[in-house]
Order: C-alpha cells, then sequence, then structure tokens
C-alpha cells in the first residue's frame, strides 16, 4: 500500500478523499467509491500502489486515438476500480471491483519502465479501468517514463478534481475522455456521478495542450437524441474543430440491457458532428476510420494500409494543417 495523496484527516479517524468530485467521507477501515482507496486507522491508502490488473501491448487506435501517433504499438496498463459506476461498463470485472478481489503480484513503476522500454513502444497508455483513482502509481511511472522520452496517454472518464489534474498533465501528452452525455441527470442514473467536472476536464486538458480526444457510446434510449448530439458536438467545436470525436456502438454489457446502437443512429450521429467539427469517427462497427483533409478531401490517415500522408502536420496535396502528433 501506498499513503494517498489529496486527502484530509479528520476526528474519530475519519478521512476525505479530496482526488474526486465525489469528496468520499471515509471511515476506519473502509474504502471511497472507487474501492481501492482505504483509510486505515486515518491514512488513506491506495490499494492499486504496485499492483496492475493488465498489462498489454494494443493498438493505438484501440484507446482510441487516430491523431496521436497512428499506426504504432502503445504499452497500456490497467489497475482495479473505478469512481464511476456505468451500468453498461464493458470492463467491469476490473472496474468494479477492488484489490481486495483481484489480488495480483507486486510490480513498481521502475519494472514497469523496463517493461515499456523493452517493448519497443513509443507510449504508455493508463486505461483499461479509470487510472486516475490509481493517481499515485500513474504519476510515479509518468514522470520516469518522461525523463526517458517515452509519451504518457490518459484514456479516463475525466471525474478528477482540479489540483490533482493540474499537477499529473506536466507528464501527460494525449488523452481519450468518455463524454457519456450531455445530461447530468444521466450521468447521475447511468454512472452515480456529475457532468460539470468532466466538461471541465476536457477544456483543461486542451488549454494545457495535452492532445485532447473524445469518446461517446451512443445507447439508445439512453443519448442518442439529435438534440444531445449536437449540444455535444457543439461542445466541443466551441473549444476546438479539431477535436477527434470518437462515437461508438453500444451492445448490451454489465447491468444494462438496451438494444444494440443500428446502424442508422451511428451514421446520423456521425452526420451531425460533421455539420461542427472536422474529425468525426464510428468505433466498434466496421466502417471507413480513415483520416481526410478537412479541406480538399485528400486521403491522409489509409488506416487499412497503415499509410500516412502527412508532413510536418499538413495535407500533402493542399497544405491545410491537420491538427495530431504524427510522428
Amino acid at each position: 500500500m501506498k499513503e494517498a495523496l489529496y486527502y484530509k484527516k479528520l476526528k474519530e479517524n475519519k478521512v476525505q478523499c479530496l482526488l474526486c468530485p465525489h469528496f468520499c467521507l471515509i471511515k476506519n477501515n473502509q474504502v471511497g467509491k472507487c474501492n481501492i482507496r482505504k483509510n486505515n486507522e486515518g491514512i488513506l491508502y491506495s490499494l492499486s500502489y504496485n499492483h496492475p490488473l493488465a498489462i498489454n501491448l494494443d493498438n493505438i487506435e484501440k484507446k482510441p486515438l487516430y491523431h496521436f501517433l497512428p499506426g504504432t504499438k502503445t504499452f497500456s496498463i490497467g489497475m482495479a476500480g473505478c469512481n464511476l459506476k456505468c451500468l453498461n461498463c464493458q470492463n467491469w470485472e476490473l472496474s468494479q471491483r477492488g484489490y481486495d478481489n483481484l489480488q495480483t503480484k507486486e510490480t513498481t513503476s521502475s519494472e514497469i519502465l523496463i517493461q515499456a522500454l523493452h517493448s519497443k513502444c513509443p507510449s504508455i497508455s493508463y486505461t483499461y479501468s479509470e487510472p486516475l483513482i490509481s493517481y499515485e502509481y500513474v504519476l510515479d511511472i509518468t514522470k520516469l517514463s518522461k525523463k526517458k522520452g517515452l509519451k504518457n496517454i490518459l484514456v479516463s472518464n475525466g471525474f478528477i478534481n482540479p489540483e490533482p489534474l493540474k499537477n499529473i498533465i506536466k507528464y501527460i501528452d494525449a488523452a481519450n475522455i468518455d463524454l457519456k452525455s450531455f445530461k447530468d441527470e444521466t450521468y447521475k442514473t447511468l454512472c452515480g456521478a456529475k457532468l460539470s467536472p468532466i466538461l471541465d476536464t476536457i477544456r483543461y486538458l486542451y488549454e494545457n495542450k495535452v492532445h485532447v480526444e473524445i469518446t461517446t457510446l451512443l445507447i439508445p434510449n439512453i443519448n442518442d437524441s439529435e438534440k444531445e448530439l449536437e449540444e455535444i458536438a457543439k461542445f466541443i467545436s466551441n473549444i476546438s474543430k479539431d477535436i477527434p470525436w470518437h462515437i461508438s456502438a453500444y451492445y448490451p454489457s454489465y447491468k444494462l440491457d438496451e438494444p444494440p446502437t443500428p446502424l442508422k443512429l451511428l451514421k446520423q450521429a456521425e452526420k451531425t458532428g460533421k455539420k461542427y467539427l472536422n474529425y468525426v469517427y464510428l468505433g466498434n462497427i466496421q466502417n471507413d476510420n480513415n483520416t481526410y483533409c478537412p479541406k480538399c478531401k485528400s486521403l491522409l490517415v489509409d488506416r487499412n494500409n497503415n499509410k500516412i500522408l502527412i508532413k510536418n502536420n499538413k495535407c500533402f496535396n493542399c497544405q491545410t494543417e491537420v491538427k495530431g502528433i504524427w510522428e
């Protein structure tokens, strides 16, 4: 165990966690909503420190990131727990269980770095469940890997408080943030959270030069209205029209049993997104997810054949700037 950052001690051996907007009040020998931050005699500990549950080499497009080092592999790690309780969670066996239920061998941040360097991947992704609740472990790895020239990627729900976010993003190069809905009530009923902190996280990441992409899982009868999709697209475009928006198909999972997302609905959402944004991609289905120039429509990233026709962040044909980290 590692003593946690961002908490305060209270009377009767209680503590209050300050990492995320839940601000959990945690009694002695109890854990917060994330299941991996535990109060032991008035000291808050991170149970997931040095204990990754999953280590894999993934295509970076699986994160999904389409405008950040396309065609490369990323060294991916994930830990137990999550501070959201999404009814449709696809990784619930990791995210909705605590470390006590998922014992793993100890792997230090230095050992993770050695494995990442050995893999020859140019980046490390913190992914699968919510990485920022394993804040101390992720912070230590990002510090080490940054010194070795590796890129650091967060795949996150974005539900974190401003101060810890501010202190970690100096080591973060890219992030994909889940924007599950544009309704506070949906966040409350579907995830047990609220919307505004996620919007703040997205803005803050972009303003601080982190490469940002957004993912929305399109769930029938939950977040599929034309009005809501337009609100999401407008929100993203008000930050930048060049932020890629990934709209993914839903399939029944965990505790939610809505019908799978119809292709027609995905295509309509894509059409809505493209009214406001330069780059909209559909996920979890067979689809043309190549990148095209927003001006002349030339093919710039052929993901079927792993060809990248972008030089110096510009379209090879018309020289229009194409936002992203391409090499």
